[in-house]
């Protein structure tokens, strides 16, 4: 998940009495979808901030939505299928005589070979 969130920035507020402690809460940009799961695990994710920083470093976690800015992850580029493949497919469908039904089940098959060929 950590790749999915970023730390915006940290509000600290001063105790109003000596024996209080300060309130820090820390604000964390994510996805409306991953605020979800991070919700659940937010005392795991404070007990661990503390664990390395210091007891009651942070004392509560504020997931701030923040569109997903990730670049989408990049498509291989589909293989082409050979001249032998592509008469091979016309001659399955040689057949079929509805041209709508002929046309889904060529599209279909195009990508089946192209998967095979990848």
């Amino acid at each position: 998940m950590a790749s999915k969130a970023q730390p915006l920035k940290i509000h600290f507020r001063k105790p109003k009495s000596q024996r209080s402690l300060p309130q820090t809460t820390l604000d964390i940009a994510v996805s409306s979808a991953d605020a979800v799961l991070l919700t659940y695990q937010k005392d795991v994710i404070l007990e661990k901030i503390n664990r390395v920083f210091g007891e009651r470093w942070i004392t509560d976690i504020k997931f701030v939505h923040m569109p997903d800015n990730r670049p989408p992850a990049r498509l291989k580029p589909r293989k082409t299928l050979t001249d032998e493949q592509k008469s091979h497919l016309s001659q399955l469908l040689e057949g079929v005589t509805d041209p709508d039904i002929k046309a889904r089940l060529e599209s279909f098959g195009l990508s089946m070979l192209e998967r095979e060929n990848s």
